[in-house]
């Protein structure tokens, strides 16, 4: 090597590893006026644990959520479903591909860190006249940009930052996609309750119009009190017919989310059986590291960060290092032999003279992207604060409704066969007994209903809460 290049390479070494003008990246802060998480959810109080379905406060020694966070609720098809979504859900493979051309993209910019090199090996036969000469040559070419502003690197580390965005962007639509399902089937489930429900009322309606007849019959009910029974019974098989619409349409969505045609696809009826599970609950500063949307936030924030550092470097000087190496010989015999070897180096700059404010503007561009990306960061955040609040609430008051509409159902209930009781005993017309059923049959519904909602507030709460995930599972 000659004394030039040892003096050269050393220097470009050193220089592309001493300047970076992308700023020092900081997390950004919850919001400008609130620099840390708030220290306890608004929506829960120590005195809510004990009359609150759906969650619990996390304790030491209690299981934290885990990845199949589903497998709280018991339900073995449930499961099933939830392992299929993983398998063959299409927008979660779209994300997965996602993730992968983003990985690619980190060793698209890497591969600018190392010099470029080819090779044209050529043979040539030339002559005048009689004469006739052959040329062979086998040449290697290099050339480096030196990186001396840190122009690669900060690409590197945004494409790096982007990689981890899209790889926390894949486990958010995962966990997105998890929770829909999980709300599909309880909603699915809660029909089937309702269909259950009325497929019980219309028996009991069918007996009531029977001894309506009977009555009838015997000069103590009239006409009119037939056909009001009748009409409640045929309103009633009505109603349940309607139920069907909605759950066909639950069963087709949850196709879509297993990644099967709605055409082949069926879930057979059961009733909702299952309790809301107790999820244990961390404090809120946690929940920045739980929630992969939020990760991927603040990736993007890091990402566009180091974009500044690109923007600004354009505004000096490029040094380009380049080599010649390799073999030129008239004979093929003496090609690789010492007299015939060939090289050259060689250095050059390129710097803009004028521009016409293209790189201000670039770098002013840079800073306005990294400044939406830090709100777009707190936006994630207080959403996600958001949701976990009001999934909170929404626990605690179904768990408060639903316990006084189980007391309208008991009370409903009573009053009904109270008035069965005079309306035998032809104390009542039989207009006082439907009535009764109506309110008995509202309420039941309306009991089921919250139920329902219940279960699928917790699913969204868990959902909430991040699903188990944590930030230290980022991809590096």
């Amino acid at each position: 090597m000659s004394a030039g290049r040892k003096t050269i390479l050393p220097i470009a070494a050193a220089l592309a590893a001493s300047c970076n003008f992308a700023p020092a990246y900081t997390r950004p802060t919850v919001t400008p006026t609130q620099p840390v998480p708030p220290t306890a959810w608004k929506e829960l109080t120590p005195g809510d644990f004990a009359s609150t379905d759906g969650w619990k406060q996390a304790q030491p020694q209690d299981a934290v959520l885990r990845g199949k966070w589903w497998e709280m609720f018991h339900d073995p098809l449930l499961n099933d479903l939830q392992q299929e979504v993983d398998a063959a859900n299409q927008t979660l493979a779209q994300a997965w591909a996602n993730y992968r051309a983003a990985r690619a993209a980190v060793a698209l910019s890497r591969s600018q860190l190392y010099p470029t090199v080819t090779t044209t090996p050529s043979a040539t036969r030339s002559g005048t006249g009689p004469h006739a000469t052959n040329q062979f040559q086998l040449p290697v070419d290099a050339a480096w940009e030196v990186d001396l502003w840190g122009s690669v690197r900060n690409q590197v580390a945004a494409s790096s930052d982007e990689a981890q965005a899209t790889g926390a962007d894949l486990e958010n639509t995962r966990l997105s996609l998890h929770g829909q399902l999980a709300v599909d089937y309880f909603q699915l489930r809660g029909q089937d309750a309702q269909r259950q429900l009325l497929d019980e009322t219309v028996v009991a309606f069918r007996k009531t119009l029977e001894l309506t007849k009977v009555k009838h019959e015997y000069g103590t009910a009239s006409d009119f009190d037939v056909a009001q029974a009748q009409t409640q019974l045929q309103q009633t098989i009505a109603q349940d017919t309607d139920l069907g619409i909605t759950r066909a349409q639950l069963e087709h969505a949850i196709a879509l989310l297993v990644g099967k045609a709605a055409s082949g696809f069926s879930i057979p009826v059961e009733p909702l059986r299952a309790n809301p599970p107790a999820v244990p609950l961390d404090m809120p500063s946690q929940l920045l590291e739980r929630r992969p949307d939020i990760a991927a936030a603040e990736r993007r924030v890091a990402e566009f960060n180091a974009q500044i550092g690109v923007a600004k470097a354009a505004y000096f000087p490029t040094l380009t290092l380049s080599g010649e190496g390799g073999f030129a010989s008239s004979t093929i015999g003496s090609l690789f032999t010492l007299p015939s070897r060939i090289w050259a180096f060689g250095a050059s700059l390129a710097e803009t003279l004028f521009d016409g404010g293209k790189r201000q503007a670039q770098v002013e561009q840079a800073l306005a992207i990294h400044e939406g990306s830090v709100a777009s960061y707190r936006q994630t955040v207080l959403t996600a604060f958001q949701e976990v609040e009001d999934n909170l609430a929404a626990l605690r008051i179904l768990s408060q409704e639903r316990q006084q509409q189980d007391d309208a159902v008991a009370s409903a209930q009573r009053a009904l066969s109270l008035e069965m009781d005079r309306y035998k005993g032809g104390v009542d017309p039989y207009l006082q007994v439907i009535t009764a059923q109506t309110t008995l049959l509202s309420n039941q519904r309306t009991a089921l209903t919250l139920r329902t909602q219940q279960m699928a507030a917790s699913a969204q709460l868990i959902v909430a809460l991040g699903g188990g995930w944590d930030a230290a599972q980022l991809p590096e």
